[in-house]
């Protein structure tokens, strides 16, 4: 607690610095949010995607973007929305064009989504966020009977996906639904954290009420710190093998989780506690006093 004001500000710059990123660069968003046409093919042989993605470009189709997933004979293919042709057309000419590279490409499954849709999945998923907040703010005030603690762990919650968001904006990583499931992960995974840190604050509290509030913040800090770094270690190399054998399509989902873990141990560790404790939170405020109220001599 003593060098908070030092975390205080390293927090502060970094989401002074996503937020930056994310207004004058903003994301890099996927079909899912900006609609467009999304095709999963098979190839007999290991697929050529350079070629792939050439005569794609040479049909007409304006930004291709070809990836392998999961193994080196199948491909996803991405392209722009094209309002002008029906899905039956679109999967007959892609499939065409993959013919020209290998006969026996066949197209498994298209997907074309418009960009209405996208702007309701825009407007979905930020009222997914917002009330997760919220009722992340009533749970902690009603188990921890102090808005000091609610505020500390709203915040650090918040802090978590604006570095997400600002990772993915600077690195221009593309932002689909997937990442926001992962971002929803990560505000419940660095909440179960904190809250394991408010449960061990309260209980050192109750024992100890006449110790200052900041000795007893880095106690119950320390007292969990091992439990914390193990959870998350153990949880980060499951993050990593998908990271870097999951391939494309799990690229966004695992780094949206891998920010997320390494922002939620520290928000937990540093910010959580140290906001409730510049709020003056004392053991009153979370066991407070029952009040005597004066009874009248009975006759």
């Amino acid at each position: 607690m003593a060098t908070r004001k030092v975390w205080y500000t390293l927090s502060a710059i970094l989401m002074i610095g996503s937020v930056v990123s994310f207004a004058t660069r903003g994301l890099n968003f996927g079909i899912d949010f900006t609609g467009g046409i999304s095709a999963n093919a098979t190839f007999a042989q290991t697929a050529n995607v350079d070629a792939v993605r050439t005569k794609l470009t040479e049909a007409g189709f304006k930004e291709p973007q070809v990836q392998n997933f999961g193994s080196s004979r199948d491909i996803t293919v991405r392209l722009p929305p094209d309002p002008s042709q029906n899905a039956k057309v679109i999967r007959e000419k892609i499939e065409s064009v993959l013919q020209s590279v290998d006969s026996s490409a066949q197209v498994r499954q298209l997907e074309v989504v418009g960009p209405q849709v996208g702007n309701e999945l825009k407007t979905s998923a930020s009222w997914a966020l917002f009330f997760t907040l919220l009722l992340i703010g009533f749970y902690i005030a009603l188990r921890f009977h102090t808005w000091r603690l609610s505020l500390g762990a709203i915040l650090a919650v918040i802090h978590d996906p604006i570095l997400v968001l600002g990772i993915f904006s600077i690195t221009q990583t593309p932002f689909d639904l997937a990442v926001v499931a992962a971002i929803l992960a990560v505000i419940g995974y660095s909440l179960n954290d904190t809250v394991v840190v408010f449960d061990r604050i309260r209980e050192r509290l109750e024992t100890n009420r006449r110790m200052a509030s900041d000795v007893v913040l880095d106690q119950s800090i320390n007292q969990t710190l091992s439990r914390t770094i193990m959870t998350k270690v153990v949880t980060s190399i499951v993050v990593i093998a998908l990271l870097f054998l999951g391939g494309p399509v799990l690229q966004g989902f695992s780094e949206a989780l891998m920010i997320g873990i390494v922002a939620g141990t520290y928000s937990s560790i540093y910010i959580s506690s140290a906001i409730a404790l510049d709020c003056g939170l004392t053991a009153e405020h979370v066991f407070p006093s029952e009040k005597k109220v004066a009874v009248d001599h009975l006759p």
